[in-house]
């Protein structure tokens, strides 16, 4: 009996350790062909050409510096930034799947015409996949009004 409740009691450990691994682990986030390169991106918004990161929901491309294969579209938020990759995070890159932005509140892939909401990065209805454009992290410091992006 002693016996059977030792064994009993390892099996159930192994399998809750296992599901508590497994439940913790990273979701992909990109489909596996998403280039990984790094991002390096220093923005000084009192510079004319960031202006519109000054104000909610002003937004920009950025394709210079450390920016990555396709470069980023930055937006302003109520909360801070959101910085986006501009490859698709759904398809392989190809010719035609650069994001973009569109009406100033969406994010468009031309290749399947799949949307995301620019504010927040949710796909809106109707979108060919429920993934995300990739985000990147930033830090901002006020006084300055310096944005780095980093990767």
């Amino acid at each position: 009996m002693k016996k059977t409740f030792s064994i009993l009691s390892i099996f159930s450990l192994l399998i809750f350790s296992n599901l508590t691994i497994n439940s913790c682990g990273s979701r992909e986030d990109t489909v596996n062909c998403f280039p990984n390169v790094p991002i390096n991106v220093s923005l000084n918004l009192n510079l004319p050409a960031y202006y519109p990161l000054n104000n909610i929901n002003g937004w920009i491309y950025v394709n210079e510096q450390q920016s990555g294969t396709r470069g980023l579209i930055i937006v302003r938020t109520a909360n801070g930034f959101k910085v986006y990759d501009r490859n698709a995070p759904h398809i392989c890159p190809d010719s035609n799947t650069t994001l973009e932005v569109k009406d100033n509140i969406s994010i468009i892939c031309p290749q399947d015409n799949t949307r995301w909401i620019l504010s927040t990065g949710q796909p809106e209805s109707g979108a060919k996949t429920s993934l995300p454009p990739k985000t990147y992290p930033y830090s901002y410091d006020t006084p300055s009004k310096t944005l780095n992006v980093y990767y």
